[in-house]
């Protein structure tokens, strides 16, 4: 689970232990909705990730 996180981008490795459980518990179809949800904020890269360094936090 955590290594198809990290290819699609989820800085696992900046997760705390709780939150790795968290995603080793997602079901695949809660998986697959998570990975499209980041596909389409990729897709909107810039605009969301201005607004997430001028907020001072990261979604992903």
């Amino acid at each position: 689970m955590e290594a198809v996180l990290h290819e699609a981008g989820f800085p696992v490795d900046l997760l705390t232990q709780e939150q790795r459980l968290v995603l080793s518990e997602l079901t695949p179809q809660e998986l697959t909705l998570l990975l499209d949800v980041k596909s389409r904020l990729d897709a909107v890269g810039p605009e969301v990730q201005a607004h997430g360094e001028i907020a001072g936090g990261a979604l992903f």
